[in-house]
């Protein structure tokens, strides 16, 4: 994966590029893609996903924390359209997303809603608490979202009395579904259907 220079802080830690890593996966972007993110603080994810998507939409709700996304942007080479909006979603959110990813919980139902009624193909929510992580599943299960629920864990060696060590980070809570028909309930692809490429909590965005 491409390394993404973050020159510029927004006062709450970007996403990990492990869990980048692994969010990129189960986003799969195409260039025919327009990817939407909810919370783009660092612009992290942004960035990754302007190196893939065709087109990206980043909302943020705070304007300093919008100017940093946007300079971390600047930062880094991309090839996508990316339009940054200062908005609170639902608000600002596009008709015509293929992959939707929320780095938060604020408004997460609301997001959902809107990612049914569009019928967005990939929806990814990135969680750090275990409660919020239980609220959500059954929000993604009642909308009949929900593919799979990944928990994970990354821990980073360092060097401790001439031997290695680890210190372990969060976990995090990795919520993926779609809102296609495309999609069945299970997760699985509908037999004969065509894939179309497939916070507030304290969560990292």
């Amino acid at each position: 994966m491409a390394h993404v220079s973050l020159p510029h802080d927004a006062k709450a830690g970007p996403t990990k590029p492990e869990v980048r890593a692994v969010l990129a996966s189960k986003l799969d972007l195409g260039p025919t893609d327009h990817f939407v993110e909810v919370g783009s603080c660092t612009g992290a994810v942004t960035i990754d996903a302007a190196r893939r998507a065709g087109a990206v939409t980043a909302l943020e709700r705070k304007p300093e924390r919008l100017e940093v996304t946007e300079q971390n942007l600047a930062a880094n080479d991309t090839d996508a359209e990316v339009r940054l909006r200062e908005a609170e979603a639902p608000e600002g959110l596009p008709d015509d997303a293929d992959a939707l990813f929320l780095g938060g919980s604020r408004n997460y139902e609301a997001v959902l809603d809107h990612a049914v009624e569009t019928g967005i193909d990939r929806v990814v929510m990135n969680v750090s608490r275990l409660e919020v992580a239980g609220a959500a599943t059954e929000a993604f299960r009642e909308r009949d979202l929900l593919a799979e629920v990944i928990q994970f864990q990354v821990s980073h060696g360092y060097e401790l009395a001439g031997a290695t060590s680890f210190d372990s980070e969060n976990p995090v809570y990795m919520l993926v579904g779609s809102a296609s028909d495309d999609v069945a309930a299970d997760g699985g692809s509908v037999a004969g259907a065509t894939d179309s490429g497939a916070a507030d909590d304290g969560g990292d965005r």
